[in-house]
């Protein structure tokens, strides 16, 4: 399996680009990347969503990891595809069935290596995040998954800061409210969901 979008990929900085290459490196190393079974690790793919008129990011507090983070996490057994992992996930977390790629963003807009403690279920294992920038319809309605958070709102952009977020998606956060404004106020796709 290739992930072609990541030869392409610009970092945001210097934990980016370290990050990027160790993702690169893993993907030539494993056929199938997003495969739990691999022991130090696998892909994942997450979204950064906002609000159609790019104000607000949603964001869930994670019940295992006891954090906010964005919607996102592994792929099913017959997926390879990063941005649809992370849509389907995004989707399943927060109960909105109708978002979107934004359509200006880099595929994907940033790349993260995080380590995730070990449970009992499961040793410590690396997750190469793959995160993708995302739309959601005016006047969304948020469903929480139960399992997944504790909570999942939107936050305003001058909001952030109070959450004590890791630097990794504060870059993203950044990277997502710099093109925001690109977007403009077009109307919203019909036909994707």
């Amino acid at each position: 399996m290739t992930v072609p979008e990541l030869i392409e990929h610009t970092p945001g900085d210097a934990a980016e680009a370290r990050d990027l290459e160790r993702i690169r490196g893993f993907v030539q190393r494993h056929t199938s990347p997003f495969d739990r079974r691999i022991a130090e690790g696998h892909l994942t793919a997450s979204a950064l969503v906002l609000a159609a008129d790019g104000a607000a990011v949603l964001l869930l507090h994670h019940v295992k990891l006891e954090r906010w983070l964005q919607p996102g996490g592994h792929a099913e057994a017959d997926e390879s595809d990063g941005a649809q992992i992370a849509l389907r996930e995004a989707r399943e977390e927060t109960g909105i069935e109708k978002l979107w790629l934004h359509p200006e963003a880099p595929r994907p807009l940033d790349v993260d290596v995080h380590e995730i403690p070990a449970r009992s279920e499961e040793p410590a294992h690396l997750h190469l995040d793959l995160r993708y920038l995302v739309l959601a319809p005016t006047g969304a309605r948020i469903v929480r998954a139960e399992a997944e958070a504790r909570d999942v709102r939107w936050f305003m952009w001058d909001e952030l800061a109070a959450l004590e977020l890791d630097s990794g998606l504060m870059r993203a956060l950044r990277k997502a409210r710099a093109l925001a404004d690109l977007r403009g106020r077009a109307s919203e796709p019909h036909d994707e969901a």
